[in-house]
């Protein structure tokens, strides 16, 4: 066996492997999990917070959508953190009728920073809250947000995620391509996960966590992925988050690839980074302990290598067909009629998930294309981000689009 045949074959096979377990476990988020009842009537204290960076666009839809929570209004308040803003946002959040707290600092900059400042502001209040819950400022909520993650909470989860839909699914090819990936995230990863009891990822935004927690084991997520960085950190002190499939958040998505380009790099450098970290520990626990839960998310960190195989395959398959003289065994593992029936039934399956979370639309046929090639440029873009991951810049994704929750209901 030459050494190319072992590289193709080991590239095959971490691709399977991956694509085989994922599968496995997105079969379970069609199979409901009973669920405790509670008592709806214990209303929690949330201390609701918005990192904000120069959103003066948008800042004010998000602060009328939290006014507008089927909750009392006394059992919430909203926070803005106006974080190095050189705009209206903080006259414009406190109109709107936020608390605003402003912060200057040139050197710890990024969302994960301005958090940790506000944390332990809201610690010395003497208001006291039993949950902090985080938005970015392009969001808006639907009105029963709050009353479901309460739920959840009082079902026995310290940390709860909401599901984040997307508020400009229409605006271009690239939006509606973000659109779809996290349609299929909120079924297939988080709804299988709670389903089977795993624990779900926080996603940035949309996420509860108690204060009691917050105290104990501390913020500290200070990175390019201040969300993934925190759900290892939880994993490790055996926390696993909750979720709440019908607590609705619409972010705004980037709308073409100059931007979206940008952010998935800055995404994957955190990514790689809180890998590097966490990777080893998470398995170590796993097996020590003979626990799915520690490898389950040390396998999401390792996701990049499955991105890395995809674009390996998809690059050798190309030179198959253009120069079949080069006698690449590109499916030397399995069968070809196997690797057919898998890239047919991959084909296929996200427009059945779609279906299933009832966001099917006319524009779906050609714009399912485009993202099939959304999903090849993860490539390169996994490849930069892995090579400068220990870059820790951090630059604002600028917001323009400015819906309101009432447009969006």
């Amino acid at each position: 066996m030459t050494f190319f045949m072992v590289i193709n074959y080991a590239i095959q096979l971490v691709f399977l492997c991956f694509g085989l377990y994922y599968f496995t476990i997105s079969l379970f988020s069609f199979i409901p999990r009973r669920r405790p009842p509670v008592d709806n009537n214990h209303l929690r204290r949330y201390a609701l917070v918005i990192a904000a960076h120069n959103e003066e666009v948008v800042i004010e839809n998000l602060v009328d959508s939290l006014k507008r929570l089927d909750y009392p209004d006394d059992r919430y308040e909203i926070f803005v953190i106006a974080d190095n803003c050189t705009d209206k946002t903080a006259d414009l959040a406190r109109q709107a009728g936020a608390t605003v707290f402003e912060r200057f600092d040139d050197t710890a900059r990024g969302k994960g920073h301005a958090l940790e400042w506000m944390f332990e502001k809201i610690y010395k209040m003497d208001k006291k809250f039993d949950s902090i819950v985080v938005f970015d400022a392009d969001n808006v909520v639907d009105k029963d947000f709050l009353k479901n993650i309460n739920r959840q909470h009082l079902r026995g989860s310290k940390v709860v995620q909401g599901y984040i839909d997307s508020k400009n699914p229409e605006d271009s090819w690239i939006s509606y391509s973000y659109s779809i990936a996290f349609w299929c995230i909120n079924r297939l990863f988080q709804q299988s996960r709670s389903n089977l009891n795993l624990g779900c990822q926080l996603c940035g935004t949309g996420f509860s966590v108690d204060v009691d927690i917050l105290k104990e084991i501390g913020w500290g997520a200070t990175c390019l992925t201040e969300d993934m960085e925190f759900t290892m950190k939880l994993a490790l002190h055996d926390i696993k988050v909750g979720w709440a499939a019908d607590a609705v958040v619409y972010d705004e998505k980037p709308t073409n690839l100059s931007q979206s380009w940008k952010q998935r790099i800055r995404w994957m450098q955190g990514h790689a980074d809180v890998a590097c970290r966490f990777v080893k520990k998470l398995v170590k626990r796993g097996i020590a302990e003979k626990r799915l839960f520690y490898i389950d998310c040390a396998l999401y960190l390792l996701q990049p290598l499955r991105i890395l195989a995809m674009g390996a395959i998809t690059v050798m398959a190309w030179i198959q067909n253009i120069y079949p003289e080069s006698n690449l065994i590109i499916w030397g593992l399995v069968p070809a009629h196997i690797w057919n029936v898998v890239v047919i039934g991959q084909f296929l399956w996200t427009p059945f998930v779609l279906f299933i979370e009832k966001k099917i639309t006319p524009s779906i046929i050609w714009r399912y294309f485009l993202y099939s090639v959304y999903n090849l440029t993860w490539v390169p873009i996994a490849i930069i981000g892995i090579m400068n991951k220990d870059k820790k810049e951090w630059f604002h994704t600028k917001h323009t689009r400015k819906i309101s929750i009432r447009e969006m209901q």
